[in-house]
Formats: structure tokens, sequence, C-alpha cells
């Protein structure tokens, strides 16, 4: 298996008995990289698309080398107090292995953004414009305990024409020095630059400083996982920095909700992968919603813990259990089998309530009130407003974008879920006949 780039210089700064600079090797690394992005931006479509197959290919019939460091890595976490949530995030199985492969044919499968004209026209001078996507160039993302992000965001990086440094966090990191060889190594097979995916993992918190510290050496740094992390990278980096945001989700169940599409709509949005962050946090109840009960009774039936305000609890259906709400509840993004729930006596209520607490991530409203709906929408300000569906659709891949490189909770090029345009950038070509300016 190909040694990762970042492994290759901490070995030959062993053998010379130097301890290894974070600076100068992370430095080496986004060269290299800025090298490979060259190649990448060369690359037609046929030739990425035949490495992400290969990627995938090769996923699935090493399938068990990738299983067997995860199982170390899982070890490891456990030995080591890690959180139930976080030991979720981290866990690959043979389905979950099997999801990044079709991820990636999905990705194979999809147009290529590079080279789309955005806008074009001739001006009465004769000049010819036009503003196309081009990659990019070296991205790179900062993350933890998410192994499937490593090859989620190499294949996006790969099919957008980028090259793409990484770092996954010490939680993962046997997982993803199997998932780096099998990627680097296909990447070699297929005649494309093994150094368009890279890893600064072997300098630890010194290699994820350099990499913030890159500037003019990376395009774009995207921070994914919990708030600290996120703040950390947007507090410290010099680099450009998409902010992906936590999630602290809401659903407002309206008065006119139907009580089967509530109970189908929040057991999924908080039961089916609670660690995740377009999961629901919050839920907001309206006075007179006839679905109230109902939706609280199955949610505890499902082993979800409540927290509640003071006229929730007083309609908790009898056998059900909650704990009392505070602020921290309201803020919080539990990424666990816990749910906040507060009555509400009006959709104005409601919306105060989630532009007091939103993340800007993404909020929900379950109604069958078109008026109510529209509103919601209008109202709303996160980067994805979902009406009548579970909030578990904020995802790149169930979006049809492939996958995702994270949820973007910025105002800038890219927002919501980040998929494979949303890493290219734009660039001006301007054709003429000889023209000069007056």
């Amino acid at each position: 298996m190909t040694q990762t780039a970042s492994s290759q210089s901490t070995a030959e700064a062993t053998q010379n008995g130097q301890q290894p600079d974070a600076a100068e090797a992370v430095e080496a690394i986004a060269v290299r990289s800025r090298n490979a992005a060259r190649r990448m931006a060369r690359a037609n479509r046929a030739w990425k698309d035949k490495a992400l197959r290969e990627i995938a290919e090769s996923l699935v019939a090493k399938r068990d080398v990738v299983l067997q460091a995860n199982r170390q890595d899982l070890d490891e976490g456990k030995a080591n107090g890690t959180s139930a949530a976080l030991l979720d995030r981290l866990t690959l199985d043979t389905k979950r292995i099997d999801g990044l492969a079709a991820a990636l044919e999905n990705l194979a499968a999809l147009p290529d953004p590079v080279g789309t004209v955005m806008r074009g026209q001739t001006l009465p001078n004769g000049l010819r414009l036009r503003q196309v996507h081009v990659p990019m160039g070296v991205v790179a993302a900062i993350y933890e305990a998410r192994p499937n992000v490593t090859v989620d965001i190499a294949g996006l990086a790969l099919k957008s024409g980028n090259a793409v440094i990484l770092r996954g966090g010490s939680a993962a990191r046997h997982t993803n020095v199997a998932l780096l060889g099998i990627i680097r190594d296909s990447l070699d097979r297929v005649g494309l630059p093994s150094d368009a995916v890279q890893s600064v993992d072997d300098y630890g918190r010194d290699g994820a400083n350099a990499l913030m510290q890159a500037r003019g050496l990376v395009d774009v740094l995207i921070p994914r996982g919990g708030r600290e992390l996120i703040q950390s990278v947007v507090n410290n980096a010099k680099v450009p920095v998409i902010e992906t945001g936590e999630g602290n989700v809401h659903i407002f169940l309206d008065e006119s909700a139907g009580t089967e599409m509530a109970v189908d709509i929040l057991l999924n949005a908080k039961t089916q992968r609670p660690s995740v962050c377009n999961t629901v946090e919050t839920l907001l109840l309206h006075r007179d919603a006839a679905a109230s009960a109902d939706v609280l009774a199955a949610l505890a039936g499902a082993g979800v813990r409540l927290h509640v305000d003071q006229r929730v609890a007083g309609i908790l259906p009898a056998g059900v259990e909650a704990e009392t709400a505070t602020d921290e509840d309201w803020a919080r993004e539990y990424m666990d089998l816990d749910l906040a729930v507060a009555m509400v006596d009006s959709m104005d209520d409601a919306l105060r309530h989630i532009r007091a607490w939103t993340t800007g991530h993404t909020e929900a409203i379950i109604t069958n009130d078109l008026r109510n709906a529209e509103r919601f929408i209008a109202e709303i300000d996160s980067a994805a407003v979902i009406v009548n569906a579970s909030t578990r659709f904020t995802d790149g891949g169930e979006l049809g974008l492939g996958a995702e490189v994270g949820i973007s909770t910025q105002k800038m090029h890219a927002r919501g879920p980040m998929g494979l345009r949303e890493l290219t950038t734009t660039k001006w070509i301007v054709q003429g006949d000889g023209q000069v300016r007056d």
C-alpha cells in the first residue's frame, strides 16, 4: 500500500534522527498538493470518473482491512471513555462502507461542474465573455471521528478537479490511514497524482495549526465537527474558511398537523441517526396541536429522553417521564437520544423561539395549512427550510449532490450541503480580435 506523503516525511526525518517540524512538513505537503492540483485541473471527466470508480471498487475489495483498522480505533475510543455519539460517528461497518462506495459511484455519474458556463455575452465591441466554473485548487478539511468524511471529501475534491489535504483527528487515525492508502493507490493506478489526497494527521494538533496558517498554499479550509472545533478553526485560521455550523435543529408542530405524519417525521428526525447534525434537537408544539400527545408518547416509546417546559409537562401522556428544560437545553446540540420540547401559543412565538436559539442549519414545520407553510419558508433564515418532511434530508447525498463536504451556515457562495459546485470558483474568459480600450 502506498505510503502517505506525511508518513513518508515523518519516516525520513526519523531516519535522520530528527524530530519532524510540523510547519515545514505541512508546507511541503501543501506544495505537493498545489502541484497535484494543477494536474487535476487538466484532468477530463472520464479520467476523474475512472479514479472514483477505482476507489469505490478498492474500498469494497479491501473492506476487511478498513474494518480491522476501524475496530482498533473503536477499541481505543472505548478505552478512553469516548461518548456513544462519537463512537457512532466513528463506526464503519459493511453497510456503511458499501454506502461510501455507492456514493463514489453516484459522484462519477454526476455532471462535471468544471468548465460549465455561468453566463456569457458578446459586447458591442466584439469581445466574447464567458464566466466558467473552475476548481478551487487546494482544499483542506479539519474534522474529527468521521472516517466517512475522508472518503466523501476526497471524492468530491477529485471530481471537482481539486487537491485536498485532510486532518481527520486521532480518534480515527487507524481507519483514516487505511482509507488514505486505498485512495492514493487507486489514483496511482489510473495515472492521477496520489498527492491529490494527502493528510497531516502525523503531525497532530501542530499539523492542524500549521494547516490553518498556510495562507497562499491552501485556497479554502472547511472545518467539520462540533462547536469547539469549528470555532477554533474560525478564530485561528489565516486561510479562507467556509464555516460549517452545528445543528441546533427545530421542528414546529403546527395546530393543523396530522398525527400519523407528525409521528413518522419526528421519529425519523430524532431516532434514525441521532449523532449527526441534521437530527432534530428541539420540538415546538402549538398549544392546540392535536398530535402532541401521540408524538410525545411515540418519542418516549422509542427511548428518547424528553426535556420539557412546564406547559408540556402538563400534557405528558400517562407513563411518559421527562426532565425540566432550561435555557441550556434550548441551546444544546445533543447529538443523542435527547430532545428539548416547548409549547408555543402561535406561529409568532415559534418563530421567535427559533430566531433566539437557531444555529442557521435546518428548521422544519409540520402543517396542513398552506399559508403557515409559506410564512415559515419566508421568515426562517436558515440554510435549509423543510415542510412536512424529516430534517434528516439536509444531506448532500439525499439532495442529489452525490455527497457533501459539510453543511455551510454562512451566506457566502456556499450555503447548505456543499457538493461539487461548491468546491469550484469562477473565472472570466475574455476573447477578442485585437480590441483595445479607448
